[in-house]
């Protein structure tokens, strides 16, 4: 494997279709295009600051690299990607890839990053700021993840989430196939218009979450108090609920057991009134 090593780029296509290649403590200035259409490159301890450095790359590891904010919409169709402890500054990254693993990676601007991705891997990743990662992709599994973007995973498919940490808003909108453990989900208006969602041992904080849906299941997960309005036109529910919940609105169809409930509203807008909904004290 060709290695290069303490070099510095700049201007337009640098790298361009380098092929079994070690770059080591190199620097891609101000430019565009610096590594594109290349194939077998490992990459570490290097810097990006121009834009669009890495498109169209296959088979590549990238390790303790960081990515500033000029880097923006930095790795687009590319595959078969690894990359870890790595600090990255910079929006709009990873589009239209296929299979892609994070690992110890930080994300500061996340704005409509991770967009159509098929097989995605994250352990231990941190998304910060921005809005609409994840949208369209699939095939996607997390072990840890920590973020406060808003309007995460919407039109996802096949979602398995560990041990996250959620702050935001209109999250899991349109998902289909999606099993979240263990994992705290603060924000509004969660997962609505989504199917075959499974929830386990999670807490959830926000209004109105749960709502539209069809075949929501929930395992020893427990709310907030501001979390009102649950299930509202929300078909074929099995919910294992513990603690006490504010109000369940307009259920149409399945089985709900909690400890507690506030208050039940069938208003003059249900469209069913086939779920059965047991207090356990």
């Amino acid at each position: 494997m060709k290695n290069i090593k303490d070099k510095k780029f700049g201007g337009e296509r640098p790298l361009f279709g380098v092929r079994d290649t070690s770059l080591e403590n190199i620097e891609i200035a101000d430019g565009e295009s610096g590594i594109k259409c290349c194939e077998n490159i490992t990459c570490d301890n290097s810097r990006f600051y121009g834009k669009y450095p890495w498109w169209h790359v296959d088979n590549s590891v990238i390790t303790n690299c960081y990515f500033a904010p000029a880097s923006r919409s930095a790795i687009w169709y590319s595959n078969d990607m690894i990359m870890k402890d790595t600090v990255i500054d910079g929006p709009k990254f990873f589009r239209e890839m296929n299979n892609l693993s994070l690992e110890n990676v930080k994300l500061t601007d996340a704005d409509e990053t991770f967009w159509r991705v098929d097989g995605l891997k994250l352990k231990n990743v941190e998304l910060h700021g921005g809005t609409y990662p994840f949208m369209f992709s699939k095939n996607i599994y997390v072990d840890g993840l920590w973020s406060d973007s808003f309007y995460m995973f919407q039109y996802c498919q096949n979602v398995e989430v560990h041990n996250a940490k959620i702050v935001t808003r209109d999250a899991f909108w349109e998902c289909e196939n999606v099993t979240v453990y263990d994992s705290d989900l603060n924000g509004e208006y969660m997962a609505w218009h989504s199917k075959n969602i499974k929830l386990v041992r999670c807490h959830i904080s926000g209004e109105q979450p749960f709502c539209y849906m069809d075949n929501i299941t929930l395992e020893d997960c427990t709310f907030d108090v501001e979390s009102d309005r649950i299930f509202e036109d929300c078909t074929n529910i099995n919910a294992d609920i513990r603690g006490t919940i504010t109000n369940i609105k307009n259920p149409i169809s399945g089985r709900i057991v909690v400890d507690k409930v506030g208050s039940i509203t069938y208003d003059e807008f249900a469209k069913g009134h086939d779920c059965e909904i047991v207090e356990r004290t």
